[in-house]
């Protein structure tokens, strides 16, 4: 079948603002998931930039350049069934933002990454000056170790091991935000993979690299 251009594809330009918090989610979800670890103090820091992060990339969606902005890319399931439609007749049209598909996939993204900097939240508590929530509690559980003589300190330190070991693993069994913080994280590693397979596809069909949009200084 011939394929049918029904509108050039425009060059995508993506402002600064879009690429820093583009690229700031992607270390910061590569962080969490391969280099710290679940529940310490890194992880949980690296949580509340993740939440900074998405924050300022949803206020730009309200004030950015028209490319960022939710109105060029409405969720819309119904223009999304009629971009696949075309697709499957080799059609392209022009999109001034993310085709419809692109759009409900950045928007399950951002709902998802909420859920997880919600219930990553809801579990270690707001950051304070005192580092907050369970960051402070592992705070003086440090302090109190350092402070202690040789002999106490390892004798605490195993005991204290044991209950941490025992403690987190009730906790994960339990604690419903833990469960829903887990089943989120999974679901957004899919949806990346999702997304980065969408990329290849339409670049490939467009016979253009929409990666390159992303980059600095790309276009």
């Amino acid at each position: 079948m011939i394929e049918k251009a029904l509108l050039p594809a425009p060059q995508r330009r993506w402002d600064p603002v879009v690429k820093l918090t583009h690229w700031a989610v992607v270390v910061a979800v590569l962080a969490n998931a391969l280099l710290t670890e679940e529940g310490s103090a890194n992880h949980i820091w690296v949580g509340y930039a993740l939440a900074a992060i998405l924050t300022l990339r949803l206020l730009w969606g309200l004030v950015g350049p028209a490319e960022a902005r939710f109105s060029a890319f409405p969720p819309s399931p119904a223009r999304a069934v009629a971009h696949v439609r075309q697709i499957a007749v080799r059609e392209t049209t022009a999109h001034r933002s993310h085709n419809p598909l692109g759009a409900l996939m950045v928007y399950a993204i951002w709902g998802t990454l909420l859920v997880i900097i919600g219930t990553g939240i809801g579990i270690a508590g707001l950051p304070s000056a005192n580092g907050g929530g369970r960051l402070a509690a592992a705070s003086g559980e440090v302090a109190g170790a350092q402070s202690a003589a040789p002999g106490e300190r390892e004798a605490g330190e195993a005991r204290g091991e044991q209950r941490s070991e025992g403690t987190e693993d009730s906790e994960r069994k339990e604690d419903p935000l833990g469960e829903v913080h887990e089943v989120a994280a999974n679901l957004l590693y899919i949806l990346i993979l999702a997304h980065i397979g969408g990329v290849v596809f339409e670049s490939r069909r467009q016979r253009r690299n929409l990666a390159l949009a992303m980059l600095p200084g790309g276009r």
